[in-house]
């Protein structure tokens, strides 16, 4: 054996086969220690996410599952729901358009379509007055309450109380405070006014304008909230240079805080529009809806098929419907209006 050969240094494709053949490379710490990264990453993600997930697909998704199959039956929910009778797509036509068929159109228009394009428009009217009356009106007092006075504070408090009242209690205190004998018809007639003689909510023409005003006294305290929160967030600096300027306090406030809050004017829009859609407590314990339809909603005129009259199909199919709107809603408001605030954020970022 010569001197080359015993030093392994002739050997050199040998080695190596026969290293390789061994097995990988042990693994280094830093291999190792990104792995448990990894793993104790995806671990805290499925702790926290896992229970809010779960619940989202058992509260959220799954009824909406299973809506969508109910939906496609004619189901009296007295009964199980194997005898349910499968329709197809019958409870939507009767929805939207009173049924395909001739013959029973008029009737099913009457007892179908017609309540729910008045609840739709009710919804679509509280919609349009929400941002023609509550958004001027609670941008005001906002600008109003952002002003250093004395007793600021409570101010600030008494407004944003009905907001955290439950609908059932605050929709209760409206009823008594309503009634045909209660206190606010026999002030109006103290002064001489007159009052409807079918009480302010029942009254075909008051009914409706009644209810608005009790459901913006209930929520008008979040948009004030709201926008407080964001004027909050404008420079000092940049008003006491518009006001050494000679900038007056309205003009201020329109060429300055107005403009810098428009992405909070713009979430509190969605917000309301989404749960104009869905507005349903204050409604329902308002007489539900009205003895013939005077405030309505999507919701209300749902929860009375499926409950007063047992049409579980009907009313899922109206739960669907009403799922659908409010997705058109957000994807629209999300693509034409916030999209240059999501932009921006994502700029940011």
């Amino acid at each position: 054996m010569t001197a080359l050969e015993a030093s392994g240094t002739g050997k050199g494709p040998v080695v190596d086969a026969k290293a390789s053949a061994a097995g990988p490379h042990p693994v280094t710490p830093a291999t190792d220690n990104a792995k448990k990264d990894t793993r104790r990453k995806w671990l805290e993600i499925a702790i926290f996410v896992g229970p809010a997930l779960l619940i989202f697909l058992t509260f959220v998704v799954f009824p909406m599952v299973m809506a969508a199959r109910y939906s496609l039956y004619k189901w009296d929910s007295r009964q199980p729901f194997e005898l349910a009778e499968f329709i197809g797509f019958d409870n939507y036509t009767r929805a939207l358009i009173g049924g395909t068929d001739p013959e029973t159109q008029e009737i099913f228009w009457k007892a179908y379509a017609e309540p729910f394009w008045n609840a739709v428009g009710n919804n679509v009217q509280i919609i349009a007055l929400s941002m023609l009356i509550q958004l001027p009106v609670a941008m005001l007092i906002a600008l109003v309450l952002n002003r250093k006075f004395p007793g600021r504070g409570p101010t600030r408090l008494i407004i944003f109380a009905p907001y955290v009242l439950a609908e059932v209690t605050a929709g209760l205190m409206w009823l008594m405070l309503l009634d045909p004998r209660g206190p606010v018809t026999e002030w109006v007639q103290a002064i001489g006014l007159p009052t409807p003689p079918q009480g302010w909510l029942e009254d075909p023409t008051w009914g409706f304008w009644t209810f608005f005003f009790i459901v913006s006294w209930k929520y008008i305290g979040l948009a004030i909230i709201l926008f407080l929160a964001g004027l909050a967030g404008v420079p000092e600096e940049l008003q006491e240079a518009a006001s050494i300027d000679g900038a007056s306090w309205w003009q201020v406030q329109w060429r300055i805080n107005i403009p810098l809050i428009g992405p909070t004017v713009r979430v509190w829009a969605f917000l309301s529009i989404i749960g104009s859609i869905q507005l349903f407590d204050m409604a329902w314990v308002l007489n539900k809806g009205g003895s013939t339809g005077q405030y309505s909603t999507i919701a209300t005129l749902m929860v009375d098929i499926g409950t007063q009259r047992n049409d579980g199909g009907y009313a899922s199919a109206l739960a669907i419907i009403m799922f659908i709107f409010s997705m058109t809603a957000a994807i629209i408001y999300l693509t034409l209006v916030m999209r240059r605030d999501t932009a921006g954020s994502r700029k940011g970022a």
